[in-house]
């Protein structure tokens, strides 16, 4: 039996400025899986992103669980989806502890130093599966930059939210930090949460993804598993490019390799 969408847009639009940004775009997403979002700059992936949790005005509409989103309280909403934006900076310097603990916000915990056991486990859990713990105490502005990634992500997780939406969370990371940031989202998606991550690393979207949603001028140029939807023909289309294709250790590898 198929399990039923969890996360469901249909024909959602998105006008900036006076500019259509995303063009009627329809979706069903399925918990516990990781889907990549991927594209050329300016194809909609962010402004797609943002409509999904409803973080901006669209037109059509997003159900979430079978509840129309633009229905839900925005307490609500912020239980339902674990949002990740670009750059994630904290400018305070804050406990990675209390970092973490912002994430129980949407749950009533608006004192980091009063939680309740449950949002305490909550937090030390998060901590655990990105591997912060071990710096609880230290304020956040004294990390590297791969570390306060991992606490962001931690403070994303810590909402228990059954949606997680990621807008590239490995940019500016080394490989270290980017393979464990994805294998920290696709241990997420195993555990049944759905993941929804905006990457330009063609090669992480193959590698983790179990789906790849491919954007080009505000719409949907091609979706499904990663070697259908980087098929040769998409990535000379869309990207412009070729690429050299591989397996290794039961994953495709696909490194963009030449212009076309």
């Amino acid at each position: 039996m198929t399990e039923p969408a969890l996360l469901v847009a249909r024909n959602l639009g998105v006008a900036l400025s006076g500019h259509e940004v995303l063009h009627g775009l329809s979706l069903d997403l399925t918990r516990g899986h990781l889907v990549a979002l991927v594209g050329p700059n300016g194809a909609g992936k962010t402004t797609l992103l943002r409509a999904l949790a409803g973080l901006i005005e669209s037109r059509g509409e997003v159900t979430i669980g079978g509840d129309g989103l633009s229905r839900l309280p925005l307490r609500e909403r912020a239980k339902r989806f674990g949002y990740l934006p670009q750059g994630h900076l904290v400018h305070w310097p804050l406990p990675v502890r209390d970092v973490v603990a912002l994430g129980r916000f949407p749950h009533g915990a608006t004192d980091p130093a009063r939680l309740s056991p449950y949002d305490a486990e909550a937090v030390a859990r998060a901590m655990r599966v990105t591997d912060v713990a071990r710096f609880a105490d230290r304020s956040v502005n004294e990390l590297s930059g791969g570390e306060r990634s991992r606490v962001a992500l931690a403070r994303v997780l810590a909402v228990e939210a059954p949606v997680v939406l990621a807008d590239e969370p490995t940019a500016s990371l080394d490989p270290r930090y980017q393979l464990d940031v994805m294998q920290t989202l696709r241990q997420a998606a195993d555990a049944g949460t759905l993941v929804i991550v905006v990457t330009h690393d063609l090669g992480l979207a193959a590698r983790f993804a179990d789906t790849v949603l491919v954007m080009a001028d505000g719409r949907l140029a091609a979706q499904g598993a990663p070697h259908q939807a980087l098929s040769d023909a998409v990535l000379q289309q869309v990207f412009r490019v070729s690429a050299y294709r591989a397996d290794y250790q039961d994953s495709g590898v696909i490194l963009p390799w030449t212009g076309v």
